[in-house]
């Protein structure tokens, strides 16, 4: 638990200028470039990072390959790397109030969400894959007495992980502690929007015992770093999780550079399906306001289309409008609002462009859709509700990231599918009812990486989260997600 004295004490800690981290030195950019830090809470300016060029990128990509070449890290016993991993999750645990705090003040999330979505995802994922590091065992394969075939598990070489604003532990941390955990070598670029505690989570690893050069931290514009790293010869992967729009152009600097891996998470227009003979029709109403507008509906699975079945369309809209208006929109770190700030002034104008589309083309509007707190300088939306969305407009086809719901009625299991998987994504779903045969049929036949039953959000580090269609590849979470940072090798002995 967390006081609102010591949120207090945490928030009026300065932030010194924040520089690069290569081959375990914090440096300035190499043209001594910056970008402002703006806090979300009230507009005002927190620091500086260093906003990186082409040049440090290669610096630190050369930085990555040299250490992993040496095996520092890449050939470090099992239990070495097990021991480090740990470390860090202890770390992580240590500062979590910092972590969290830090990561407010840049992103806006608000702080009781943060603490358990960003340190304490963050400790828990290195921990699982720190136990993962001696339970991913080769294979022997099936062969005649002659023969003996075996199949290694290596490292793939250096790592470049490009990670959003929204919950960039959590996020940063799926990305990290898999790519460290298979030995590779790691180039870091989190979002300019929200560096600041990954910047810290670095400081963290180090401090671990994590070798010179195998963690690397490129801050900067993603037009730039972000770019050369896409575009880099010698960076093997790219894991990244981001818009649609530049993920496409990853794609397009990896045809055009090394032909790298890439492994994409483009969010999502989550469909939040709810049958007539859901079970409890206040408890789906709750948990579906909670699925949308928490973190201020920056979520990549939210679920920010709710399919109703028609008999109960009108009981459950007035049921979320309810659960919608108790929500208090503030400070995010004052413990007594529910939801917090949008990250960035763009995003919030982006927010509001979305809700005068949906009323210009015919949605009604319950609830919600105006800016709040403008009067202090920070970036708050009222939590909204749409009826009468139809399946052609825009706001059912494309990812809002922001507090803004779409609600669209249907009248089969049937009409419920083809609206589900009627968009270009294909991250998230949930489905409620009391009938087990058609929650089956549902998760069979919605196309999506994952579907909730019951419930919305949840899944732990031991699921992967995998997108379908438009909504990217490979996967985040799990045992699974090593297979993205590793080579299969086979050795075929003639004995």
């Amino acid at each position: 638990m967390i006081t609102q004295v010591e949120i207090d004490g945490l928030r009026r800690q300065a932030i010194a200028p924040q520089k690069l981290l290569i081959n375990g030195e914090w440096q300035d950019a190499s043209d001594g470039g910056v970008i402002e830090v703006v806090s979300p809470i009230d507009g005002q300016k927190l620091t500086t990072i260093a906003a990186a060029t082409s040049d440090d990128v290669d610096v630190a990509v050369r930085a990555a390959g040299d250490v992993f070449e040496r095996g520092d890290w890449s050939r470090m016993a099992p239990a070495g790397r097990m021991k480090i991993l740990h470390k860090i999750a202890d770390l992580i645990d240590q500062n979590a109030k910092e972590l969290a705090v830090l990561g407010v003040r840049d992103n806006g999330t608000e702080i009781g969400m943060a603490l358990k979505a960003e340190p304490g995802s963050a400790a828990g994922t290195f921990r699982f894959y720190a136990e993962a590091i001696d339970k991913a065992y080769g294979e022997i394969a099936p062969t005649a007495d002659n023969v003996l075939a075996l199949v290694h598990r290596e490292p793939v070489g250096v790592v470049g992980a490009i990670v959003p604003w929204n919950f960039p532990l959590m996020i940063g941390a799926w990305k990290i502690a898999p790519a460290l955990a298979a030995g590779n070598s790691v180039v870091l670029k989190p979002s300019e929007a929200a560096s600041l505690s990954l910047l810290r989570l670095v400081e963290l690893c180090m401090e671990a015992g994590l070798p010179a050069g195998v963690l690397n931290v490129i801050t900067g514009n993603g037009a730039v770093a972000g770019e050369a790293m896409g575009l880099h010869q010698d960076i093997d992967i790219i894991t990244f999780t981001g818009s649609g729009g530049t993920g496409r152009r990853l794609m397009d600097y990896a045809a055009r550079s090394n032909m790298k891996r890439l492994y994409l998470e483009l969010g999502g227009k989550s469909p939040n399906v709810v049958f007539a003979d859901v079970e409890d029709i206040d408890h789906a109403a709750k948990v579906s306001a909670a699925g949308i507008f928490r973190n201020s509906g920056e979520v990549c699975v939210a679920g920010s289309r709710i399919l109703v079945e028609r008999s109960i369309h009108d009981a459950f809209v007035e049921r979320l409008k309810v659960q919608a208006e108790k929500l208090i929109v503030g400070d995010p770190l004052e413990l007594a609002n529910n939801i917090g700030a949008i990250t960035t002034k763009q995003q919030l104008e982006g927010d509001l462009d979305f809700v005068e589309r949906a009323i210009a083309e015919g949605a009604t509007l319950v609830c919600g859709g105006k800016q709040l707190h403008a009067e202090k300088g920070g970036y708050y939306m009222q939590p909204t509700i749409f009826t009468d969305v139809r399946p052609e407009m825009d706001l059912f086809q494309n990812e809002v990231f922001g507090p803004v719901v779409a609600v669209t009625p249907f009248d089969s299991e049937e009409e419920a599918i083809a609206l589900a998987n009627g968009t270009d994504f294909g991250l998230a779903a949930a489905v409620w009812t009391s009938n087990l045969s058609r929650a089956h049929r549902m998760v069979r036949n919605i196309k999506s990486g994952v579907v909730h039953v019951n419930t919305y959000g949840g899944a732990g580090n031991n699921v992967p989260l995998a997108g379908m269609k438009q909504s990217g590849n490979g996967a985040d979470k799990s045992l699974h997600a090593l297979e993205k940072f590793e080579n299969l090798k086979t050795a075929w002995i003639q004995l």
